[in-house]
């Protein structure tokens, strides 16, 4: 039996593969800081799912993993995770 609740809650049907985009200012720990707060939540993320992106200036980074969220709870406390460091402008 589905839990209507949840249904309702999200437009995502989980399991699923999921882009989270991270962007911040290019330093020497940010992808290592956004991967170890990835990985916390969703265990470990290959190498091939882990896209890098400067900008134009040079001065940020995008970073995007691609995993299977589990739940709309997971990605709750991911972006809860994320969003409160200092390191982390934008998590999309």
């Amino acid at each position: 039996m589905s839990d209507v609740s949840n249904s309702s809650d999200t437009l995502f049907e989980f399991p699923c593969e999921f882009p989270l985009k991270v962007m911040g200012r290019k330093t020497d720990d940010f992808r290592s800081i956004v991967l170890g707060i990835v990985q916390k939540h969703a265990g470990p993320i290959a190498p091939g799912n882990i896209e890098e992106r400067p900008s134009s200036s040079g001065g940020y980074l995008s970073i995007t993993c691609t995993f299977t969220a589990q739940s709309k709870q997971q990605l709750d406390d991911l972006y809860r995770e994320l969003t409160s460091h200092e390191r982390v402008m934008v998590a999309l």
